[in-house]
């Protein structure tokens, strides 16, 4: 067994009781009801099960949770008049749409001060998935400084965001992109690897140093099961500290998306 589990789904615990008491402070002190809402185009079990994942966390820490189903054709029309909606904190476009072509176009759509997803052009939130990657690293008092950081792969949701975040906290970070090839065993120097390709078992037991730190964010299917990037061998290991294979960076990702809401909520105050 691995020396030690980066447990999100323990974290996420913390932070949502944190969460409901926010929530309830906007709602009792400053009578704003904080929501968000998911514009949906595409009709798919794995996609309906994430909205509902997001519906029962709001549900929870009492953050109203409003799904659009709409066709794509219609999104424009109904962004537009979410981002003029008063009551409306954050709004989120759930991905892949029915026409993915057309997703760069109408992330920008949705308006700085509400993209609680922070997927279109503006710097106004932190993405969800790095915030998530961010809080378990510190959660687990992983130290960055010093260390050699491989980040594999550099996609819109987690890489590029990811690399830009840490470079800016002043890191050292070593990027290899989804498609080339990974480094060999004789290479692999990383004290901390992050993953998150969606290429299930790219990395196996051999690219990683003893005691190295490995986030895996990868999400893929294989034969009917949700797996990631890291090879199961690498769990047979005990001298590395992991993410499980069930509950790391997932749970943790839900809570950064109502943070963001919640930011946007108090920002409302401010104002």
């Amino acid at each position: 067994m691995p020396k030690k589990l980066l447990n999100g789904k323990e974290l996420a615990g913390y932070i949502k009781e944190r969460q409901a008491k926010q929530v309830r402070a906007l709602r009792q002190a400053r009578g704003i009801a904080p929501k968000l809402a998911i514009v949906q185009t595409k009709d798919d079990p794995v996609i309906n099960t994430y909205v509902g994942l997001k519906q029962r966390y709001g549900a929870d820490i009492n953050i109203e949770v409003e799904k659009h189903f709409v066709k794509q054709a219609d999104v424009k029309t109904l962004i537009e008049a979410l981002n003029h909606d008063e009551t409306v904190h954050g709004v989120i476009v759930q991905l892949p749409l029915a026409d993915s072509s057309q997703t760069d176009n109408i992330l920008k759509l949705v308006s700085p001060q509400k993209d609680v997803d922070a997927l279109g052009s503006q710097d106004y939130f932190e993405p969800a998935t790095p915030m998530a990657i961010m809080w378990l690293l510190a959660g687990y008092n992983i130290e960055l400084r010093g260390k050699e950081i491989l980040l594999v792969g550099r996609g819109k949701l987690v890489g590029a965001p990811l690399e830009k975040l840490l470079q800016v906290q002043g890191h050292q970070v070593r990027v290899v992109e989804r498609g080339q090839k990974i480094l060999d065993a004789s290479s692999i120097s990383a004290d901390v690897i992050i993953t998150a390709t969606g290429s299930p078992a790219i990395i196996y037991s051999d690219m990683i140093k003893e005691g190295a730190v490995v986030v895996d964010a990868g999400v893929a299917s294989e034969d009917g099961k949700t797996v990631g990037d890291v090879a199961p061998e690498v769990y047979d290991r005990s001298d590395v500290t992991i993410t499980p294979q069930i509950g790391g960076v997932g749970p943790l990702t839900v809570c950064a998306l109502f943070e963001n809401v919640i930011r946007a909520s108090q920002r409302l105050v401010e104002k």
